[in-house]
């Protein structure tokens, strides 16, 4: 039996599955920042909003600035949100139309 054959006989659910997690990585990546930093900020007292740079020691360290803008990366979502969405939706068509062709030929 060839390679290819070998190939044809198993449908590629982890290459959906691969490509799933990279649709929702890319969709939910601002929406994991501003909730990280958010938990982070409120963890240890700080202030923050996207108003302005507050100072929020942690571990000897200011991590006001990256708290900032971890949490203005939120504004991404507006774009990746309808993205992912989009994607989403193509890679489920895709996936069933992949799925009955391959039901088919078996």
């Amino acid at each position: 039996m060839s390679t290819a054959g070998a190939r044809r006989g198993r449908f590629p659910w982890v290459l959906y599955a691969l490509a799933l997690v990279l649709i929702l990585v890319f969709a939910l990546w601002p929406v994991a920042s501003v909730a990280l930093s958010g938990w982070l900020a409120q963890a240890h007292g700080c202030t923050l909003n996207e108003g302005d740079i507050h100072p929020c020691m942690i571990g000897g360290s200011d991590w006001g600035g990256t708290l900032y803008t971890m949490f203005v990366m939120g504004w991404f979502m507006l774009a990746t949100l309808p993205i992912g969405a989009l994607a989403l939706a193509a890679w489920l068509l895709v996936l069933v139309a992949h799925y009955l062709v391959w039901r088919r030929q078996r």
